[in-house]
């Protein structure tokens, strides 16, 4: 009996464990942290080993192949040992992709791919289609798969799963933008990062879709150095030769096989130039998965948006508070500042991923009349900021940072947390980070 050992207890590993008891592996999993009660739970009523807080190597390097969830980092030990050994290292998506011949639309991108995905999920969940949402949101593919499953899965793919995906193909791939983030994972090669996102291509054929944003000059300069074999769907804000979607007279224009769709630009629920591109890229999806345009024009009006993203959380004494928690890069912040039309207070800072922050020079220095720096360690933003903006704050929980922006905001501003950087020097992750936001300023 082969045996298969998934390194990683969480959403992902539990559910590739289940799929491979299920498909007649020996299994066992090991966490080198603590695992959740409800995955414990998972895998005991499957009669699957496990362990937590340790790796036992005896019980690890006899694999025949292993399913790495994506948090764990090619330097961990283990990993390094595996590698010296041989033995193959896959991801959670491209073992459940071995069992199962559902349509695959994936979705990549430094940003914007989950409110991507939560779009486009919801434009085929609302036409009636028999869909799954899995990947970086939703539930476990593998789980699926195993016993869930659907016609058409939707898959938010991170660069860290696209690392260990091999043989899955995307039936529709979208790489909305790429922009530097998580270079400490690539050993600070952007190059490196840019292979992983391109990934999302490989194994398509004519019959399959790649749809990406024209205007990235790193996607133009790797589609004319790779010459993909999908057929491509490049989208942009205005009409550009070749481009298949666009606006037109404040109008959205989608062109596919199966004809063209049309929608007013100002009925759509998400601001915002990004938002557009996101809405674009669902809307090519979806129609070319061949959605009637009613469909797509309804949800497209309808859709709520994503949790800790730009996310409204009160108005207090003519200030808007903005919970964009998400932001865990600097492209994400440069984003949310572009959006905003009012005088800010912004909150930033945490876990530094190698940032340039002279991204946003620009726009904080035309926008932002007050900064506080929320982190353990500030010195990297002190010695980049000081000096440019007005005002500048230290604050070493939520609830100081939220209370001096209080202070310090004026009616008509907008406090908006962004932070670029990731939450774990404070926080348990971004949503603890907006969630803890969130609470903040209702007691206010």
């Amino acid at each position: 009996m082969e045996r298969i050992v998934v390194l990683g207890g969480g959403e992902s590993g539990a559910g590739a464990a289940v799929l491979a008891k299920v498909k007649g592996f020996d299994v066992f999993v090991s966490d080198f942290s603590s695992i959740k009660p409800k995955y414990k739970d998972m895998l005991d009523a499957h009669g699957i080993r496990w362990e937590e807080g340790q790796h036992t190597e005896a019980d690890i390097l006899n694999a025949d192949e292993i399913i790495k969830s994506p948090g764990i980092p090619d330097k961990a030990p283990i990993i390094q040992q595996l590698k010296a050994q041989g033995t193959h290292i896959i991801s959670e998506i491209e073992f459940a992709g071995r069992y199962t011949d559902s349509k695959m639309i994936c979705i990549t991108g430094s940003n914007g791919k989950t409110t991507t995905t939560m779009l486009t999920y919801h434009i085929l969940k609302e036409a009636g289609v028999d869909v799954g949402l899995a990947g970086n949101v939703g539930n476990s593919l593998a789980l699926q798969v195993a016993e869930d499953p659907h016609a058409v899965y939707v898959i938010e793919l991170s660069s860290f799963q696209l690392d260990n995906m091999y043989d899955f193909k995307a039936d529709i791939a979208i790489l909305l933008n790429i922009t530097p983030d998580h270079l400490d994972r690539y050993n600070y090669e952007m190059q490196n990062y840019v292979d992983a996102k391109f990934r999302i291509i490989q194994n398509q054929t004519s019959e399959d879709a790649f749809i990406f944003w024209n205007d990235d000059p790193i996607i133009a300069r790797e589609i004319a150095k790779r010459h993909p074999a999908a057929t491509l769907y490049p989208f942009a804000e205005t009409h550009e030769d070749g481009v298949k979607g666009y606006t037109d007279h404040k109008q959205i224009v989608i062109e596919t096989s199966n004809g063209t769709f049309t929608m007013d630009q100002d009925l759509l629920a998400l601001t915002g130039t990004h938002n557009l591109y996101n809405s674009l890229a669902s809307g090519i999806a979806s129609k070319v998965v061949d959605i009637h345009d009613e469909n797509i024009r309804a949800s497209l009006s309808d859709f709520t948006g994503v949790e800790h993203r730009l996310e409204k959380v009160a108005r207090v004494r003519g200030v808007d508070y903005i919970n964009d928690s998400k932001a865990t890069n600097v492209n994400s912040c440069w984003y949310a500042l572009q959006s905003m039309t009012t005088k800010l207070v912004l909150i930033l800072g945490g876990t530094d991923k190698g940032n340039d922050y002279s991204e946003i020079e620009e726009l904080v220095k035309k926008k932002v009349h007050t900064l506080i720096f929320l982190g353990v360690d500030n010195a990297k933003l002190h010695a980049f900021f000081d000096g440019k903006v007005a005002q500048i704050e230290d604050a070493r929980s939520m609830e100081e940072a939220v209370t001096k922006a209080y202070k310090l905001a004026q009616k008509g501003d907008t406090v908006l947390l962004s932070p670029c950087c990731a939450s774990f020097d404070l926080f348990k992750s971004y949503e603890d980070r907006g969630d803890q936001f969130k609470a903040c300023v209702r007691n206010l």
